[in-house]
């Protein structure tokens, strides 16, 4: 049942986009020449803002503190206390293929006045598309801006990404100008904490490694690498740009439909970034960029662990730390973190035959 409207509640916005909305190049970032925000980015964070303004969050949420770790890998480190503390306690996932339970608390109870943006192509676009894809506060957010990607809740799908909701998730990156909006997916056992098909996005005010570190080729012209010298080894899919988005996302999807075969747990992570080879033409902010997708395939994980120092999703993999505790934030090392998120992670040696595997399944 959905929540009743509040009087008083503010509408969503009808934001209808066509391919002119996207931002190509990407911007800078703040300070940076070029660094305006989009039309996309304005309306997200305006109504956002909003929306914090008239207490719909569980928590205000001010600025964060924010360290980058000293070492190779470049982390950063977020202070984030009331996240841990206030947000609410995650659902009971006892399967990667859990059925969708409408007894569960699912996105058609949100409040009305959660929803910003309703977000749709102008003309359609792709085959089945969503007719259009909500977007609405995380009523407990990592960073300012932090929403979640519904496509049509009242479908009662379950947490199983899909190449639509993928495609349009990727487009929601390319209208942003924001070099730091990331969109992201957590699987049934990857740290997927609602079971009703959602996608993250936020802004993250800092680059990360996995947006330039170069990739090792597993197959030809680009489709699929392997990257390593990050914080959590990935498969690593790329697009140019807007033409290549409906191929990029059926090719995850597919891949990532294989891990589970394989009984496996899924992260998607996708950020503006150099093309698989590495750093693009002069290096300048943007030049040269497209979409970067990581997909990881990992240990599936039901429930919390006992005295683990932060649970490992889609950004810890990326490199992105949200902490809960001051002590924590002040002291982690890079070790440290690398340890806790390896543990949740296959050696290489097995990443790199399933590796070949999904070569094999995308050439089919």
């Amino acid at each position: 049942m959905a929540a009743a409207e509040q009087p008083g509640d503010p509408s969503p916005e009808d934001f209808v986009y066509g391919e002119e909305d996207f931002v190509l190049q990407g911007a800078g970032w703040e300070g940076e020449p070029g660094s305006a925000p989009s039309r996309f980015d304005r309306a997200l964070l305006d109504s956002w803002s909003d929306r914090m303004e008239r207490g719909f969050f569980r928590y205000r949420l001010g600025p964060l503190p924010t360290r980058v770790l000293p070492g190779p890998m470049r982390m950063v480190a977020q202070l984030n206390v009331k996240r841990g503390t206030e947000r609410r306690p995650p659902q009971a996932i006892r399967s990667l293929r859990q059925p969708f339970d409408p007894r569960d608390f699912n996105f058609t109870r949100i409040r009305p006045g959660e929803v910003l943006l309703r977000l749709r192509r102008a003309g359609g676009g792709g085959p089945e598309p969503p007719d259009h894809l909500l977007v609405a506060i995380n009523v407990s957010p990592l960073e300012r801006g932090h929403v979640l990607l519904l496509p049509e809740p009242a479908r009662g799908l379950p947490q199983a990404l899909t190449a639509p909701l993928l495609r349009a998730g990727l487009e929601a990156a390319l209208l942003s100008a924001h070099p730091g909006f990331r969109v992201g997916f957590n699987s049934l056992g990857g740290c997927a904490s609602v079971n009703h098909l959602h996608l993250h996005a936020f802004y993250l005010g800092c680059p990360l490694l996995v947006e330039s570190a170069p990739a090792q080729p597993l197959c030809p012209r680009g489709r699929l690498s392997f990257l390593r010298g990050v914080p959590a080894p990935a498969f690593l899919f790329y697009a140019a740009g807007p033409a290549g988005l409906e191929a990029l996302a059926r090719d995850v999807c597919r891949a990532a439909e294989h891990l589970a075969d394989t009984g496996l747990a899924y992260n998607v992570f996708a950020t503006r970034g150099d093309p698989p080879e590495g750093a693009a033409g002069d290096g300048a902010a943007g030049g040269g960029r497209g979409l970067r997708v990581l997909l990881w395939g990992r240990k599936p994980s039901f429930g919390a662990k006992a005295g683990a120092a932060f649970n490992v999703a889609l950004c810890e993999l990326a490199g992105h730390l949200p902490l809960p505790a001051a002590p924590l934030f002040r002291e982690i090392t890079e070790a440290e973190a690398l340890r806790a998120i390896r543990e949740h992670l296959l050696p290489e040696p097995q990443l790199l035959r399933l590796g070949g595997d999904l070569v094999r399944l995308l050439a089919g």
